[in-house]
């Protein structure tokens, strides 16, 4: 029998829930079947306690098992405990030939798997199918012999749904009627709707750059990262449905509200899509179906992106296994529907559907739009014809995602704020029970008319958290006024900025590993949750494998500053104008990584390093990694005891001291030095990595 019909059999047993079942108290009741809920449920199991997983899900795994096969995992060395598990069952299947089923083994390689040197006999597979993530989620179902209830949904009714007293969840009752008792709860879901019903705090939207002293929140009109804008686009765009003429009205999908001032709050959320697993292999493939209620004119913006020139249709089909894709947004119009969600976080189920179903119409538009729409360049329009929905994967569903990619919903305010400022290590995080490293990712929150009179997307961040980082613990507890007996691996208490980075599948296994831990020894010494000795956790989640802090040392392409003579100012110091990209691509360099302008907004984005110094002449060094792409006049401006000098670099060519720097000149300096340097005018990408100053001997 198909696992997809197994499902609904035991979805329709579940749903009746006995007499005797309704007075069941479980130590643990964990609501929302994402890859954080079945964690933390096998994580009860592990620890000898009864557990129900309930779930308004009929699939377990959330985005890991509903097309997010592509895992964004930054530092694997931070991913530990049932996490690492997960991804090693991964890999023991794809090490069976039944396995490879439109595909040899060979052909796809070793692309996704953890190395020997880390992962030692516990190899790992960071990439797959829907179908194998789900197969994995339910044999973890079936080993640890999970209670699991599905298609069970929360009554959000005010006074309904969630019974409480004495600061402590008693009960939860679902629309079917089922009750659920428990002495510990854990909301697992991406929408917070348990932290919710009872009563949390918690927020929706960019907080301001103020509210947390960060640099990267809030309405971040003029920065534009990754591409998915329309500078990336090589006319500009007009959003007019007569291109020019304002009084001809608006195109679809495009916002005609102020976007908000730079830096201030909103109550807007960064895109959903689905993640698509599609295929080109004829014997698996489906046609795209055209949707009931396809409107062409909803892409008429692009048409105009694709006759200006644009091509990068197919960047984000990744190759998973079985000559399938994990396929992604890409591009400054792409599967993400920007601004079509914000009503979803705090929306009825009623009003999530109409979202859900719009953002179905919208994607299935989109591709048959591609395929089949004369306003599509030929090339671009026979390629998409060669590709299709996987006839194997989504089976009940259409072969559609049954997960929308809930990217941001609520996020609880909890004891412990995380922010960006932990993340970048400006600060120390407490009591870590885990860990997250991937780059601090904010897709397009909204699509606006600029005062010029175009089309620009707003929202879109990329910044590297330059290294793993600590989570809190805090930060998966309300307040103790709040509620006593609830942990929230999923919508952690954060700010938009840092659960950016904080979203990420492995993260939310750890994390819901560690809330399930908490919650169970919070129930045997029969504490709050908030009152648990950190000492006592932290024994318990460093003896299941979690890792809780990491040294990882500097990439095999990179110098450390401290080995250099002399005074080092590296990029992470320096005053930044400008959206400026971290990255380690390419070495050697300075420390962990260098930054680049991105080849764009030129004239607009530079960089000061300022040091002081003591009063005497230096050779001044500016250290870059080379490459093809780099530009060949960045203007370097060093501010001296003499005046100014400009000197203009070619970073296409290998430094010629010690292959890692190039000398400036030598200058005197009575006691403060700046160098500037700016991409004004340059004619490719420019590299900010390090200034070294060199004391000459008199």
């Amino acid at each position: 029998m198909k696992l997809t019909a197994l499902l609904a059999i035991a979805s329709i047993i579940c749903s009746k829930q006995t007499l005797a079942e309704k007075f069941i108290e479980y130590d643990l009741v964990v609501y929302g079947g994402t890859s954080a809920g079945v964690v933390a449920a096998v994580q009860a199991r592990k620890m000898g306690r009864s557990v129900v997983l309930v779930c308004p899900d009929i699939h377990l795994g959330g985005l890991s098992s509903g097309g997010l096969g592509w895992t964004d995992t930054g530092k694997k060395e931070a991913i530990g405990g049932l996490a690492r598990e997960f991804y090693h069952r991964v890999w023991k299947e794809y090490n069976k030939l039944e396995t490879w089923k439109w595909q040899k083994r060979e052909e796809y390689g070793n692309k996704g798997q953890g190395t020997p040197a880390i992962d030692g006999e516990n190899r790992t597979m960071w990439i797959f199918e829907p179908s194998v993530a789900e197969k994995v989620f339910e044999d973890f179902a079936r080993d640890y012999e999970l209670t699991v209830h599905r298609d069970e949904w929360l009554d959000r009714a005010p006074g309904k749904g969630v019974a409480i007293e004495k600061g402590r969840i008693t009960a939860i009752t679902m629309l079917s009627g089922n009750t659920y008792n428990g002495k510990m709860f854990i909301d697992a879901t991406y929408e917070g709707d348990l932290l919710a019903a009872a009563g949390i705090n918690y927020h929706v939207g960019r907080e301001s750059k103020e509210a947390y002293g960060e640099q990267w929140n809030g309405v971040q009109t003029g920065v534009l990262h990754h591409g998915h804008h329309f500078g990336a686009v090589k006319t500009k765009i007009s959003p007019y449905l007569e291109p020019g003429n304002p009084l001809s009205g608006f195109l679809p999908r495009i916002n005609l509200e102020h976007p908000g001032e730079f830096g201030t709050e909103d109550k807007k959320i960064q895109a959903y899509c689905f993640r698509m697993c599609l295929t080109d292999h004829a014997e698996n493939r489906v046609k795209f179906p055209k949707p009931k209620g396809y409107d062409p004119k909803q892409y008429e913006l692009l048409a105009r992106i694709l006759s200006s020139g644009w091509n990068q249709v197919f960047g984000k089909f990744d190759r998973i296994p079985n000559r399938k894709t994990d396929t992604n947004n890409h591009g400054p119009f792409s599967t993400d529907n920007i601004g079509m969600n914000y009503d979803y976080p705090d929306g009825s189920y009623e009003r999530r559907r109409e979202i859900i179903d719009e953002h179905r119409v919208y994607q299935q538009g989109l591709l048959w739009f591609y395929a089949n729409d004369v306003r599509v360049p030929k090339l671009i329009r026979n390629k998409m014809r060669t590709w299709g929905l996987a006839k194997d994967e989504f089976n009940d569903n259409d072969n559609w995602p049954h997960q929308i990619y809930v990217r941001e919903a609520r996020r609880m305010i909890g004891k412990y704020v995380m922010t960006e400022n932990e993340l970048l290590k400006k600060r120390p995080t407490p009591e870590s029970v885990g860990m997250g490293s991937y780059t601090m990712d904010s897709h397009n929150v909204q699509r606006y008319v600029t005062p010029e009179g175009y089309v620009q997307n707003e929202g879109d961040i990329g910044v590297s958290t330059r290294g793993p980082y600590q989570i809190a613990y805090g930060s998966l507890v309300p307040k103790k006024k709040e509620c006593e007996n609830l942990l929230v691996p999923v919508c952690v208490s954060s700010s938009h900025i840092a659960f950016g980075s904080i979203r990420m599948e492995p993260v939310f296994m750890i994390l819901g590993q560690s809330a399930a831990t908490a919650a169970l020894l919070s129930l045997a010494e029969n504490l709050a949750v908030q009152d648990l000795p950190y000492a006592t956790l932290r024994k318990h989640l460093l003896a299941e494998g979690q890792v809780l802090e990491l040294n990882i040392p500097p990439p095999m392409n990179s110098v450390k500053s401290i080995k250099l003579d002399g005074i080092v100012v590296d990029d992470s110091q320096a005053e930044l104008k400008g959206t400026w990209t971290s990255s380690s691509a390419t070495g050697p360099f300075i420390g962990n990584g260098y930054r680049h302008d991105g080849n764009e907004d030129k004239g607009a984005r530079n960089a000061r390093f300022k040091v002081r110094l003591k009063p005497g002449r230096y050779d001044v060094r500016l250290a870059y990694p080379p490459n093809d792409n780099r530009a060949t006049n960045v203007p370097v401006t060093i501010v001296h005891s003499d005046g100014e000098t400009t000197v203009i670099v070619n970073q296409t060519k290998e430094p010629p001291v010690d292959e890692s720097s190039i000398s400036l000149g030598n200058f005197s300096f009575t006691e403060a030095a700046s160098v500037l340097i700016t991409n004004k005018g340059t004619d490719g990408y420019v590299i900010i990595d390090a200034l070294q100053f060199l004391p000459l001997k008199k």
